[in-house]
């Protein structure tokens, strides 16, 4: 422990004994690194965050959904770092000055997307980001070119959200018209052969309806119309039934009045509740039959009493009006039915004697029914889309806010140079150090007689000590204050350097 405690004074002793050495070792690699330094140029950052609001009430009414407009902003957020709109940013800022060449450009395009980044925090939050560290400007104008560089891409963003899709829209909507010229085209030539066979044939002529289509629908009113026959002759039939059992005129006694007067007014109800559609079910019915029943045994028993006379019955006028009504109603029905009966011969018979007329009939009708059919679906596609496009011309893709614009930065985001001039400080004095002790180990010197006793092998028997005379000695202290002195301005050195830097970010406008 001794010997390692006396050798590490030694190496001290050594290291002390060729200081001068080692301080301007410190001094050389420190200047030389504080020049490196101060040749990194500062990298200044700007940046800023933007909200992009999807959701839009007008635009989902029209059929643009929230997935369609994500996708357009990432696209936007994608093109933001493209060779056209970093071309943009430079021409818009200082970075364009004094380029001249495509190749200058390429290479400043270059440099930018490297500068550039942009990360989506969320989907609909997104950070834009630039650095500037050219050496061709000062601090100050890296800090505003950074900062103008992320303004220019908000706005280029704004504009792509405001403009986003209207190109391909533009060339899908010419697409659109192009197509609907055509079957606009092709539709006019098959009306124009419908209409050529129409008055050529005007029996098949049915405003383009094909013939198996009428065979169908008089098939179907014939069915329609079999149920309505049916129904009128059962209403028939029970109008009938009333007007047989109705009388046609009504015996009274005397003038009016009596057993036969009450005779008369009951089977007179009778009639017309038969004609209200009363069943002989019915309550009213069953009390008015057995009144009748009941008034003509009085009569009866009377004897006939009295002169009868007659009068016409206007139940019984009343019934024959209906029963006429329902007697026209089911001769038209059967009209009608006879109509389509016929109708369904003709068309049978035709198919029976000319098929291949028939078939060109049902094939005109139907290239023409496909071809409206496609052209009304491309009109409507076309309007929707063209509403969509009117939508985002008006309001954009999405809704942009800029949470957090643009700053000019104070500081320079790197180097570290503060930390960088201590770095370089320690590695001067490390290397100094370093020196003076290879230098002391190169010697051929002993600086204590245990370290001569060790490297020889043989006993030392003393040592004489060294003594300095008066001038010696203040020459001696001359030569330590200087050497103090030497030392304390590398250390100011660094301080200046420290205070340069700070008063220089400081004066960052």
């Amino acid at each position: 422990m001794n010997t390692l405690l006396e050798d590490f004074r030694a190496t001290l002793h050594s290291i002390w004994q060729r200081r001068w050495l080692a301080l301007a070792v410190a001094w050389v690699v420190c200047v030389l690194g504080w020049l490196g330094v101060s040749m990194v140029p500062n990298t200044y950052e700007s940046r800023a965050r933007i909200f992009v609001q999807l959701y839009d009430p007008l635009a989902a009414q029209v059929g643009i959904n929230d997935t369609d407009r994500k996708a357009a902003i990432d696209k936007v957020r994608d093109s933001l770092t493209g060779t056209l709109n970093l071309e943009r940013v430079i021409r818009s800022t200082r970075l364009g000055e004094n380029i001249t060449t495509r190749k200058q450009m390429d290479g400043a395009v270059a440099g930018l997307g490297k500068a550039i980044k942009i990360n989506a925090d969320q989907d609909n939050l997104f950070t834009i980001t630039a650095r500037s560290a050219s050496m061709r400007y000062s601090d100050g104008e890296n800090a505003r070119l950074s900062r103008d560089v992320v303004q220019k891409l908000i706005d280029i963003f704004r504009e792509e959200n405001q403009n986003g899709g209207q190109g391909e829209m533009k060339q899908t909507l010419q697409f659109l018209d192009q197509q609907l010229a055509n079957r606009q085209g092709e539709l006019q030539a098959a009306e124009q052969r419908r209409l050529a066979f129409e008055s050529q044939h005007p029996e098949l002529a049915q405003g383009g309806v094909s013939l198996i289509q009428r065979l169908e629908q008089s098939r179907a009113s014939i069915r329609g119309l079999d149920a309505d026959i049916a129904a009128a002759q059962s209403s028939l039939a029970a109008i009938q039934a009333q007007v047989a059992s109705t009388p046609q005129t009504v015996a009274v006694a005397g003038p009016t009045g009596g057993l036969r007067g009450q005779l008369a007014q009951v089977q007179s109800d009778l009639a017309m509740m038969r004609a209200r559609g009363l069943t002989e079910n019915h309550p009213d019915v069953i009390t008015a039959r057995n009144q009748i029943v009941s008034l003509r045994q009085q009569i009866k028993a009377d004897g006939n009493s009295g002169v009868a006379s007659g009068t016409p019955n206007p139940a019984y006028s009343s019934l024959e009006s209906i029963r006429a009504e329902r007697q026209a109603n089911l001769q038209s029905l059967q009209a009608r039915r006879a109509a389509a009966e016929g109708e369904i011969a003709q068309i049978t018979s035709q198919q029976f004697t000319n098929p291949e007329l028939m078939q060109e009939a049902q094939n005109i009708s139907r290239d023409y029914d496909v071809l409206k059919s496609q052209y009304d679906k491309m009109l409507t596609d076309r309007e929707n889309l063209r509403l969509k496009g009117q939508v985002v011309s008006a309001r954009g893709t999405a809704k942009i806010d800029v949470l957090d614009p643009p700053v000019l930065p104070r500081a320079p985001t790197a180097p570290n140079r503060p930390l960088l001039l201590l770095i370089v400080l320690a590695g001067g004095i490390v290397a100094g150090i370093g020196v003076a002790f290879a230098a002391g180990e190169l010697q051929s010197s002993f600086s204590t007689t245990s370290k001569l006793e060790r490297s020889t092998g043989l006993p030392v028997l003393g040592a004489i000590s060294q003594t300095l005379t008066a001038e010696g000695a203040a020459s001696k202290a001359r030569r330590t204050r200087n050497f103090y002195a030497a030392s304390a301005a590398l250390g100011g050195v660094f301080a200046l350097l420290l205070a340069m830097e700070f008063i220089q970010r400081g004066t960052i406008a």
